[in-house]
């Protein structure tokens, strides 16, 4: 049973929707016990004063109290209100702010512009692998924040007043999706970018990541679309161009865009384009978390590690039993057959690192059951939480396992985007190889062998007798060259000679 004192919840009153996630701290991360969220539009509700309507007022206090039941079992000091972009610019926001803060029996805070890009910060650098250097953009209802730093510390912090919710009304009020209305909206945004985009590209960054829910939403297109995960200017034209095809916004359908989204996905898409030309932004991925993390890991004050992948895979080694020795085992000896085969196959420092996590995590399903083991890994990693790892990283190490031996199935490897399909299966022979390889859970029964390639073709190259001294480990070596061969995956086993031996 769950303590209250355990439980921590942030709320997040945005411009576009009210968020609420609930969670409680385990071995230095947190784990979700809810996430609530309600569409609110409350920056459709401010007028040209500035003025927020009774409507928009009484729809977030209907939220709220759909909210409230959530916190009555935590205490007060484990819980964190904050407001954005539209209740800064309102000017009745202490109206709205007054009753909120005593339907959630919690003060409502509203936070500047720089404060909500710190949290926004903190958030992704506390569950978002890769390089240390980043840049993060976060396009809000009626703000959009861009940050950059370097590990847990933010650099650069700025808050520009453009948002999916505020550029809807101006340059879509009339619900046309025409190229002249996206030229008006990315020229807005360009214009507003402007003045900070020299000081934000002096700093520079080696990741770019998005927070946002247009990003989200462009991700799940992609998702849906067979695309790759890595969000470029290119496909972000490619949608504009999809959204112009459907003339009217009450007409928008893209595969893969949700019907709640798809009101303020042209906007926020606009705003988008201008951000990557402005920035000369090279390619984005989705972050794992923003302003709600950010403000349930300043609650926790847990430090910001380096490697979150790294956390990530101790954690669910820890909770799972997973054999340390053998995991290690496993991911040094792919390490050294990935540098064997790595440039002929044209595999990256992506590659190797998704390699290492697959080999961490590949006996995961023993925690359910032997039988179907493969099975049962690929279904706890699909559904588990993996702070450091995007969504298609996820559904490629699912795809990696339940591949780790028997048939092959190409069709669980193909619907991945986290990679180019050659690099994927690439890394699945790797992995099934060095399991077969590594079976005996003994360091001194690891032959002295390498890999030879020429395209798709593959040789593995063992001591003189090897397999006659090893009928077992040999048996399974020629099954898998059966399995690799149904799929048109080459692969060969020699010997070399006593002489050479």
């Amino acid at each position: 049973m769950l303590k209250s004192s355990s439980l921590y919840a942030a709320i997040d009153l945005g411009s576009n929707s009210f968020h609420m996630l609930v969670v409680r701290e385990i071995a230095g991360s947190i784990q979700i016990i809810s996430r609530v969220k309600r569409k609110v539009r409350l920056a459709a509700g401010l007028d040209s004063n500035n003025m927020l309507s009774e409507q928009a007022m009484d729809r977030g206090w209907q939220c709220l109290r759909l909210f409230s039941e959530h916190l009555q079992d935590i205490p007060t000091s484990q819980i964190r209100v904050v407001a954005t972009a539209t209740l800064r610019l309102a000017k009745n926001a202490d109206t709205f702010v007054e009753k909120a803060s005593e339907i959630l029996g919690n003060t409502v805070r509203v936070i500047q512009g720089e404060e909500e890009a710190r949290l926004i910060y903190q958030g992704v650098a506390h569950t978002t692998g890769g390089p240390e250097q980043r840049l993060v953009v976060d396009i809000g209802g009626g703000s959009t924040e861009l940050v950059t730093g370097t590990g847990a510390k933010a650099q650069q912090l700025f808050s520009l007043e453009m948002g999916c919710v505020t550029w809807l009304e101006r340059y879509f009020s009339d619900r046309s999706l025409t190229e002249e209305n996206f030229a008006k909206a990315e020229s807005a945004a360009h214009a507003v970018i402007a003045p900070i985009a020299d000081t934000l590209k002096t700093h520079g960054w080696k990741i770019c990541v998005g927070a946002s829910g247009t990003v989200q939403a462009i991700q799940e297109i992609m998702i849906a679309q067979g695309m790759d995960e890595l969000i470029t200017l290119d496909k972000l034209r490619q949608l504009k161009y999809k959204a112009i095809q459907c003339h009217k916004l009450e007409e928008l359908e893209i595969e893969g865009l949700t019907f709640e989204r798809a009101l303020v996905f042209p906007s926020g898409l606009s705003i988008l384009i201008a951000i990557f030309e402005a920035l000369s932004i090279d390619n984005m991925t989705l972050a794992g978390g923003a302003l709600r993390e950010g403000l349930v890991y300043g609650m926790l004050e847990l430090p910001i590690e380096q490697d979150i992948r790294a956390r990530t895979l101790r954690n669910i080694q820890r909770r799972f039993q997973v054999d340390i020795e053998q995991a290690t085992r496993v991911r040094q000896l792919a390490e050294h057959f990935f540098l064997q085969v790595s440039k002929d196959w044209e595999l990256d420092l992506r590659c190797r690192d998704l390699l290492s996590s697959a080999c961490a995590l590949h006996e995961i399903g023993l925690s359910i059951d032997f039988r179907k083991s493969p099975e049962h890994a690929g279904y706890l990693i699909t559904n588990l939480d993996l702070p450091g790892f995007t969504p298609a990283q996820k559904r490629l190490l699912a795809a990696l396992l339940r591949n780790q031996h028997g048939p092959v199935d190409l069709a669980t490897l193909s619907q991945q985007n986290a990679l180019p399909m050659q690099q994927a299966y690439a890394l699945c022979r790797l992995l099934r190889l060095t399991i077969i390889f590594a079976s005996r859970r003994r360091d001194d029964t690891l032959p002295a062998l390498r890999l030879n390639t020429n395209a798709q073709n593959l040789a593995v190259i063992l001591p003189y007798r090897w397999l006659a001294e090893h009928p077992l480990r040999a048996e399974n070596l020629q099954q898998e060259v059966q399995w690799q061969g149904y799929v048109n995956w080459p692969l060969k086993l020699e010997e070399r000679n006593s002489s050479n031996n």
